[in-house]
């Protein structure tokens, strides 16, 4: 008996336990970095709650009407709560919209499903507006969430949900599922596996989707092209970079991944890099780039991504930042 997830098998058994056991929780929270895997696992974890055709207690038979419209997330008793915008924020509003929709008796499933994808980006208002749901949720109503983290919600929010926090799997192991199971070429099913850092879910984002791939070539190429620049130059080579949150934040990720491999270089740990098609450019600096450098830069991004989600002034956080990076 399986979901099919690749790499979440403990994660799947535990959900299909519950079910199997009639003891299914409230309130769920799925926590891992982005493309890991967090909504596949929430939506089989719907489908197996509300299959009218189960094969086996905590299955699902991907057939029926319940499985084929929560799976393309159109079932009447599933509501879904995002950001109304790229680069938004989750708002008290859409809360109080779904409070409205839970209180209904479920349409033709056995609970109604509340899926909150992403919900970091919900404000303090929205998050203690759902706080009440949670502590007095209907009888037949069920919340999963997904987050990067637990930390990044309310302790009152996370506290209140059977946390389950998904990690990367192998990238070996990646590899080798990429050109087996989903038949991408060998060099491909490399490259993916090895910049997803394992995470499948963005491995196949970028397998099906090359402006993904086109857009993280972009981030990496102006990387290297900002090191060797002064203030001045670096300032004004980044209007673009700024103009949304969601691409910043984006393009930091990628930025600290290659810093990571610029810190890895420097220690001769080769073997270890993400970027592999970024070799030559991570070989090329080593001889002007101290391992104490590397490691101010890889720092300098993370605080800046940590200061993202609190700072309305993009602008001036990448200013910031792109002046604590040495000129190399």
């Amino acid at each position: 008996m399986s979901w099919d997830l690749l790499g979440h098998a403990w994660a799947e058994k535990l959900l299909q336990k519950h079910i199997a056991n009639d003891d299914v929780r409230h309130a769920y929270l799925f926590t891992g970095a982005p493309g890991i895997g967090r909504r596949s696992l929430a939506l089989a974890f719907a489908r197996a709650i509300n299959c009218t055709r189960p094969p086996s207690p905590g299955d699902y038979c991907g057939t029926c009407r319940v499985c084929t419209q929560t799976g393309k997330m159109q079932h009447p008793d599933l509501s879904m709560v995002t950001p109304e915008e790229e680069g938004g924020i989750i708002k008290v509003n859409q809360i109080r919209n779904l409070q409205h929709s839970l209180a209904l008796t479920p349409y033709e499933a056995r609970y109604r499903i509340a899926l909150l994808l992403n919900f970091q980006h919900a404000n303090a208002s929205a998050q203690n507006a759902l706080l009440k749901t949670l502590e007095e949720a209907p009888a037949k109503v069920i919340l999963l969430l997904t987050a990067d983290s637990a930390d990044a919600l309310l302790p009152t929010i996370s506290s209140r949900c059977e946390i389950l926090r998904l990690r990367p799997i192998p990238v070996e192991r990646l590899e080798k599922e990429l050109q087996t199971r989903w038949h991408l070429p060998a060099e491909d099913a490399r490259l993916y596996a090895h910049i997803s850092n394992g995470r499948t879910g963005l491995a196949l984002q970028m397998a099906n989707d090359p402006e993904i791939v086109d857009k993280r070539k972009m981030w990496a190429d102006e990387f290297f092209r900002l090191l060797p620049l002064n203030r001045r130059d670096r300032f004004a080579a980044v209007d673009a970079l700024t103009r949304s949150r969601d691409t910043l934040r984006l393009t930091l990720q990628v930025w600290l991944s290659l810093a990571r491999d610029l810190l890895l270089n420097t220690h001769n740990m080769h073997d270890q890099l993400t970027n592999l098609d970024y070799q030559t450019e991570i070989n090329a600096l080593n001889a002007s780039l101290s391992s104490s450098q590397a490691l101010n830069i890889v720092n300098e991004i993370i605080t800046t991504l940590d200061d993202l989600e609190s700072n309305a002034n993009l602008r001036l956080l990448l200013d910031n930042l792109l002046l604590a990076i040495p000129r190399i």
